[in-house]
């Protein structure tokens, strides 16, 4: 005798309506681009393309150039995303038509108490606090924060000695990070966390947690299959960020806001936090041009979070490149001892005026730059050289693949600084190198990035090991374009460490007989 299951056939018409409507559902939008004549890779039901990004998305992007040219679609689950990389096109897009069609980035919601973050408003809302914020990044204030940075510098260097000294094993990029941390904390709201010598600090965990992201989140899921239902979750304050994280920096950064406007008749401050509390009008919460509470809050976590993963890749990948380029690494010996000899003191004009070691590291962000992908929302229908693009369109230029994109740039997976020394950078389209974003609105702490970044590379005089610690041990395999081996990070922060510790307790060894050499 079996048993099963025994539906009437009406059941069984609901029931195979039922999946024939979720099916439709489920693949409505993915003849999108064919009926525009738009080529691409063919999307699946409910998830659309986004099952190739298990390669990685810079991976993915490289893929489609190849194969499709430099117009094409993909889909995000239901969400048509129009890829260009034609220069004509998205110049339009991210700077001529910036103000009047493309201001927004796409806004995925759940966003949490940053929904009025400088990188998340709108419109109107988006210029005034961008207006607030852009004097925070001008080259006298990046100035004024450069001892600030030396300082922490320093520490970062005496804890790779301690490190060192020890014989452990670490992750350069917890380094790096915690160095950012330290930084941006120091410079922005002049607190002093020291997260260098407290890697468990509470700033330094909790942006981690921030930092955590699965495309298998099944809130991120919900909202992509089925967008319909994100106002109500957004009314429900669901967050794609761990609540206990916002709530931990919201309610520090309202503590420094508050100590800082009890005290400011005793000191007055020059710093990021400082210029938003002054944006403000006594007695009204909004004003015009001014930022509320809330929003004050906003920026100054949305500066940590940008501030801290930002800076601690754009590093590692960095003193990559030079570990595994010994030639680079030996012409920006030569223009550090050029500039500070004799282990001349750090200056802001001396370190802004080196040519090679702005060429390194504009080389280094050509090939793994700061922002990857870079997206705009398209307001009304518009035709931009012959492409029709709809109103509320998501347009994405995939920055990593443009930068190469060997129809632009020569052996584009080598690292060549030279490409950016004078003489070579006057022929680089600047529409084609965009690590920090392009037009209106490129990353606003694009300088401070970058002077953070000199400093770093600069300290001690690093450099001048190099060559004397085992790089010729480096993995022989190809490493992933997103992302360095395990092995080879081991060797890489074998060496920073060995690097650091050479400079600190044998200054004067490798400045005389060439065959003198510590071994690693």
């Amino acid at each position: 005798m079996s048993y099963g299951l025994v539906f009437s056939a009406e059941t069984w018409a609901l029931l195979m309506l039922f999946v024939a409507l979720l099916y439709v559902y489920g693949s409505w939008p993915h003849s999108f681009f064919k009926k525009l004549g738009i080529p691409g890779p063919k999307p699946l039901p409910f998830f659309g393309t986004m099952l190739e990004y298990r390669k990685g998305f810079h991976q993915f992007d490289v893929e489609c150039l190849k194969k499709y040219g430099r117009v094409w679609g993909i889909y995000d689950a239901r969400q048509p995303v129009l890829c260009i990389m034609d220069q004509s096109i998205f110049k339009t897009i991210l700077v001529k038509e910036c103000y009047s069609l493309f201001t927004n980035r796409r806004n995925f919601r759940l966003n949490g108490p940053l929904y009025d973050a400088v990188s998340i408003v709108e419109d109107e809302d988006w210029r005034r606090i961008r207006s607030v914020l852009s004097p925070s990044f001008t080259s006298g204030r990046l100035k004024e924060m450069f001892g600030i940075m030396k300082t922490h510098s320093h520490i970062l260097v005496d804890n790779l000695g301690k490190t060192a000294t020890r014989g452990e094993a670490v992750d350069i990029k917890e380094f790096f990070g915690a160095y950012s941390m330290d930084v941006v904390t120091s410079t922005a709201f002049s607190v002093d966390i020291d997260s260098l010598n407290n890697p468990k600090d509470p700033f330094v965990t909790n942006i981690k947690k921030m930092l955590k992201f699965d495309l298998l989140n099944p809130l991120f899921l919900i909202t992509a299959l089925f967008p319909f239902i994100t106002p109500v979750l957004e009314k429900m304050d669901f967050a794609f960020f761990p609540t206990s994280v916002t709530d931990f920096f919201f309610a520090a950064l309202k503590k420094i806001k508050s100590e800082r406007v009890a005290s400011d008749h005793k000191k007055k401050r020059v710093d990021f936090l400082q210029l938003m509390v002054d944006s403000q009008t006594a007695g009204k919460e909004h004003t015009e041009k001014g930022l509320s509470d809330h929003e004050i809050l906003s920026q100054s976590m949305i500066f940590i979070f940008g501030g801290y993963e930002t800076t601690s890749s754009t590093l590692s990948f960095f003193f990559y490149n030079l570990a595994t380029n010994p030639e680079a690494m030996e012409k920006l010996q030569e223009e550090i001892d050029q500039t500070f000899p004799d282990k001349a003191p750090v200056d802001y004009e001396a370190v802004m005026n080196m040519e090679y070691l702005d060429a390194a590291l504009n080389e280094s962000l050509r090939l793994f730059p700061i922002v990857g992908r870079l997206e705009r929302v398209c307001k009304k229908t518009v035709d931009i050289n012959g492409l029709l693009i709809p109103k509320d369109m998501v347009v994405m230029i995939p920055t990593f693949a443009l930068h190469r994109d060997p129809d632009y740039w020569s052996d584009p997976e080598s690292f060549k600084p030279e490409r950016f020394t004078k003489g070579n950078k006057e022929s680089i389209d600047p529409y084609m190198y965009m690590p920090f974003g392009l037009g209106p609105r490129n990353c606003i702490g694009m300088r401070f990035a970058q002077v953070r970044t000199y400093r770093l590379v600069l300290i001690n005089h690093i450099m001048a090991w190099f060559h004397r610690l085992g790089l010729d041990r480096l993995c022989s395999e190809q490493c992933l374009s997103s992302e360095v081996c395990n092995r080879c990070y081991k060797v890489l922060v074998h060496w920073v460490i060995l690097s650091t510790l050479a400079m600190i307790f044998w200054p004067n060894v490798g400045r005389t007989a060439s065959s003198s050499r510590i071994s690693s």
